[in-house]
């Protein structure tokens, strides 16, 4: 029985047009590398000045982000069904706050990269489910990346991908449980999660 969805933030409930290459390009890292991690290996006084490169984008990114279609209407149901609600971003918390203030979004508990390792490290799943006095096998990760999949099947949780524009097929490498390609209708996959099973 699911008691819960933990959902990432950026590219899954908003879209906040981050542009992570342009993002590397800035700071001198090779395309395609994790940016939180590849930040934490580099020496003073580079290190700082990406984070100030990191956190501009960020800040643009909560000024002008905009819901994705149906999450108004996914959350809503959620709340009729008395599912508890969590946001784990690899965003940081200022922003991540101030975009769900902008965007009138309400969540039980909001886990970003000043509270728990970044995903794909599973803690932050544990953190919540600790917190909501469940099990990982009662709460589902959502999220529109690998990270997020890896993050869900390694704390022992249910995985949802938001395909949104993604390739199936590669979303299909990644795992995940479920691969939902929006949320304008959520019976999909509210249906998925009413049904007894294994974490996947």
């Amino acid at each position: 029985m699911i008691r819960g969805l933990i959902f990432d933030l950026d590219g899954t409930l908003v879209d906040s047009g981050l542009d992570f290459e342009r993002m590397r390009l800035e700071m001198g890292l090779p395309s395609q590398q994790p940016i939180l991690e590849s930040l934490d290996r580099l020496a003073e006084p580079r290190r700082s000045e990406c984070w100030t490169i990191l956190e501009r984008h960020e800040q643009a990114g909560a000024e002008r982000a905009t819901l994705m279609p149906g999450v108004t209407e996914l959350l809503q149901e959620l709340a009729r069904r008395n599912l508890r609600r969590a946001i784990f971003t690899r965003n940081g918390r200022r922003h991540t706050l101030h975009t769900l203030a902008r965007l009138g979004l309400t969540f039980d508990t909001v886990v970003a990269r000043e509270d728990a390792p970044p995903k794909p490290d599973p803690t932050g799943i544990w953190q919540i489910c600790e917190s909501w006095r469940v099990s990982p096998g009662e709460v589902a990760m959502v999220g529109d990346y690998l990270f997020d999949i890896e993050a869900g099947r390694r704390a022992g949780a249910r995985t949802v991908c938001y395909a949104g524009r993604r390739n199936c097929a590669e979303i299909e490498t990644w795992g995940a449980g479920l691969a939902v390609a929006c949320f304008s209708r959520p019976q999909e996959l509210l249906a998925w999660l009413e049904q007894p099973g294994e974490p996947t």
